[in-house]
């Protein structure tokens, strides 16, 4: 059964391969799967931060909506 990924650990993940990419420890024959999991773990990230901004904004809206009845 696959493990649900988390903004922290898919965060993690592309720190680790940043990091790789940078000291170019990484293989060629490696360069390109590591690439496209970044690019994954990019799209989940900016997926989550979306979700949750468009949460945190309708409590806050439900907030501001029950201090002025």
């Amino acid at each position: 059964m696959e493990e649900k990924l988390t903004y922290e650990a898919a965060w993690s993940e592309l720190t680790a391969i940043s990091k790789e990419i940078e000291n170019e420890t990484i293989s060629v024959d490696e360069l390109a799967s590591k690439v496209k999991r970044a690019s994954e773990l990019i799209a989940f990230c900016q997926g989550r931060l979306k979700a949750t901004e468009a949460e945190v904004g309708k409590i806050i809206d439900g907030m501001e909506n029950q201090q002025k009845e």
